[in-house]
Order: C-alpha cells, then structure tokens, then sequence
C-alpha cells in the first residue's frame, strides 16, 4: 500500500516535547486511509537525520498543522525531520499472556519476560459504556480494611479516589487493597512512580502471591513525562477486556492521578492552550471522567472498579485535581495521618450492599459507631478545654481511643464478619446496652455476653500488620 510510505517533512516547530509539522489541506480533508490523512489521536513516527524513529501522537489539528506529542522528548529533533501517520490510536498488547507482566508508559515489556509482539493488540482511548448498558452497582467488593468494609463499602463498578497529601502510605494502602481485593485481576497503573514505590509495589504483589493475576503499567519519575497520560488508557482498555471478554471482576488501582493532571498541564503549556483555574486546561474535568468512566459493572459479563490515588497539594481539596475528581466519582477516601478518616471519606454506592449483601447488623453498627465516635472527638475536644467532663463522656473517650487502633489504622486488617463482630466487642467494652441508642433484637442477638465480674470476652479477631 503506496500511501503507508507518505512522509512529510515540513516542520513548521518544535516547542517543548510538541512537534507540529504541515499535511496538505487537500490530504487531510480527504480522508484516504491509514498512513495518509492524519486523525487525533493516532499515532505517528517521527524519523530525525540519522535515521532513528521516536513515536507520537497527533494532539491537535488545526488547519494543515498537526500538533504531535513525541513520548520520548523531542531533545536531539531538528526541523529535518520526517512524520509518517501509522492510522491507528496507541496500542496495548491483550492476551492471557499479560498476566504476571510490567509493562511501560508506552505498552513495551519493561520486565525483561518473554516477546509478545505476536500477541493481539488492542485500540486505547475508546468511549465508555452506554450508561442505559450498565448493571445497577449492587455486588460488594471485600477488601479486609475494616474502614472501607464496615464504614464506607467498596461496590463492584464504582470508581472512587483515595484523597491524600505527599507523605502520605498511600501507596501502603492502595498496596494492601490490590492483594486483599476480592477480585479475579488487579490492573496497576503507575504515573510518576519514584523507583522505590515501583519496587515497593512489585514486591508486595510477588510476596503475597497475587503476581501471577495482576497486569501493571509504570511510568517512573525518570521516564518521559508524556509517557504518563498513557498509563491510565492503556491499563483501562486491557481492564475492559478482560471484563467483557472473560467476564472477569477487575480492580483498576492508578496512583497517582495529580501526576496525570501535572502532565495534561505540561502539554497544554507548549500547546499555548489558554490556561484555567491554577494554570490547569479547560478540558481537565473531562479528561478526568473519560478514564473514571471506564468503570462498569457489564450486563452478561465482569466489572471493572477503579480505585486511584490523588494527591492533594497544600491538603487543599479546592485544588482543580481533586475538586473536578469529586464531581466524577462515586465518594472518596481521606488519608491522613496512617488513618483512613471516617469525616471525610464517603462512598455513595454503599447502600446497595450495606444490609442486603452484608450482616443484618451491618446498617445499625455503622451508624452508631460513627455517631459514638464523633461524640467521642467532641468529648476530647471539652477535656482538651478543661471542662468538666461526665461519666458518658469518660466512656465515649474510652471508646474513641479503642476506635482509631482498632478500626482507623490502615495497617488493621480482618474480615468484614470479624470487623462487625470486633464493633460489638468494642461497644460493649465501653457503654452499657440501654446507652447504644440501637434496636433490641440486634443487641439481643449480638451484644457480647460479660463475664460474672462485668469484663466482654476478646476475640482476638483483628490482626495489624
């Protein structure tokens, strides 16, 4: 096919990792197949005077300019170049083959593993599900984190931040619920990953033997900042495809999004786009929800849950990242201090499994739990001010320093049933049954028996790490 061979050669500028370059008016009007007439988004190769190929990605057309955006950096390119148009968007390689693999920001093998040039490959980039497609969220995602399980419930499909600040075990976490998750396959995507997290995460996902069905994408901080807005798309399109095509429930964990934002902000610099709220593109919201979107519980098939990690700079959560990222997902979990914050941290999908899906008393324990515990933190606050404090306040002070160990900390872990059952132990070591507030028949079913001299039997159901 002659027009696969079209080359064009005249570079009209080179600004910062952009490349734009002239295409006749005529060709790109007329549309003529794939290595000719250019389309955003498809990929391109770029050839300098030596004769060495770096690739890229038409991200803008204007006129018979085509803005490129080279992954590798445009340090060595000179207006000498040449551009031919492949006709097809970035790809990924799908087959049972990936499971175990790491791959790089661009899809190439980064682990040193058997070829797969052989293997299928997958468009990225495509639109999400027709939301009229979708099942109703409805199925419960166990992650053995009692704070999520009990409190703020993990549902199948839903796509859900964890809002945090530099410094932050984020990435402990996110860790933690990749090999805990009760999921067929974990997809990891790494954006800007210094070389110890990538280490850290590796290792975690080996030692606790989950290696073998996890896929991950890692941009490091050393590689081409381009690289990082194709992490997400390529970890999302071969999520999708395990999901549809063998029907298996996929969690997607990306960290961290803010590096993704960061990138976007970088093109839309050399791009000379008129910059938005704190020099962010127009465009970031949707950028934002064409990947968080991707998360679908399908009809006939599997799921795919995205839980990601954006970083919140200054802990202000009006910065644009995780101001737009709150209006695309389903609620959000607030890490501050090792402690997975029960104020600020929501999942909205939560009542479709809460009670029907879970322990009758799931609903009631919640509820009161939370309620005791904000009692508890006012109770601190008085005896912090030198307020006389009561006999129920005295309780709830005990109960809010069993609370944060016991519940709070990421480093807990223990089944959704034993967190439940630990939640009784936990009251009943602090108030008296009348003093819950709860229903009868729950405390009559559930409310740990006392010894004869008044002290509730431990279970020693909770384990830390």
């Amino acid at each position: 096919m002659t027009h696969a061979l079209l080359r064009f050669s005249d570079v009209l500028e080179i600004t910062g990792d952009i490349l734009k370059v002239r295409v006749p008016h005529g060709l790109m009007a007329s549309g003529t197949g794939a290595g000719a007439a250019p389309r955003l988004g498809d990929l391109a190769g770029i050839t300098d005077r030596f004769g060495d190929t770096r690739m890229a990605q038409v991200i803008n057309l204007d006129g018979d300019a085509v803005a490129l955006q080279v992954f590798s950096g445009t340090k060595g390119l000179s207006t000498a170049a040449s551009v031919h148009f492949l006709g097809h968007p970035v790809q990924v390689t799908y087959s049972a083959n990936i499971l175990g693999r790491i791959f790089r920001g661009t899809g190439q093998p980064y682990d040193g593993g058997p070829d797969l040039s052989a293997d299928p490959k997958l468009d990225t980039g495509g639109p999400s599900v027709n939301p009229m497609r979708r099942v109703l969220a409805s199925k419960l995602v166990r992650t053995d984190v009692p704070m999520i399980d009990v409190f703020n419930a993990l549902v199948e499909s839903q796509k859900i931040p964890i809002f945090s600040v530099a410094g932050e075990p984020y990435n402990r976490l996110l860790a933690r619920i990749g090999i805990q998750a009760d999921a067929d396959i974990v997809v990891f995507g790494g954006l800007g990953l210094i070389f110890d997290d990538f280490h850290f995460f590796r290792k975690t996902f080996e030692d606790a033997g989950v290696f073998s069905r996890t896929v991950m994408f890692v941009n490091l901080a050393a590689d081409p900042v381009m690289e990082r807005l194709l992490v997400p798309d390529l970890a999302l399109a071969v999520a999708e495809r395990f999901a549809v095509e063998e029907g298996k429930r996929v969690l997607v964990l990306l960290t961290d999004m803010t590096a993704f934002a960061d990138a976007l902000k970088e093109v839309g610099i050399a791009m000379e786009q008129v910059p938005s709220n704190r020099g962010y593109t127009g465009d970031l919201y949707s950028q934002l929800a064409r990947r968080y979107e991707k998360a679908c519980d399908f009809a006939r098939a599997g799921s795919v849950t995205i839980l990601s990690v954006t970083t919140m700079p200054g802990d202000d959560v009006t910065h644009p990242v995780p101001d737009n990222t709150g209006y695309i997902t389903e609620g959000q979990f607030y890490l501050h201090d090792g402690m997975i914050d029960p104020f600020g941290s929501l999942s909205r999908l939560k009542q479709h499994v809460i009670g029907g899906k879970t322990r009758e008393d799931h609903a009631q324990i919640m509820n009161t739990m939370i309620r005791l515990y904000s009692g508890a933190r006012d109770a601190e606050q008085k005896k912090a001010m030198a307020f006389e404090l009561s006999d129920f306040d005295e309780k709830l002070l005990k109960f809010g320093a069993l609370f944060r160990p016991r519940f709070m900390d990421i480093g807990v872990s223990m089944p959704l049933e034993a967190a439940l059952d630990l939640s009784w132990q936990t009251l009943a070591e602090c108030f008296a049954p009348e003093e819950l507030l709860m229903k009868q028949g729950l405390i009559d079913t559930y409310f740990p028996a006392r010894h004869p001299r008044g002290a509730v039997v431990d279970d020693g159901a909770a384990r830390t790490e």
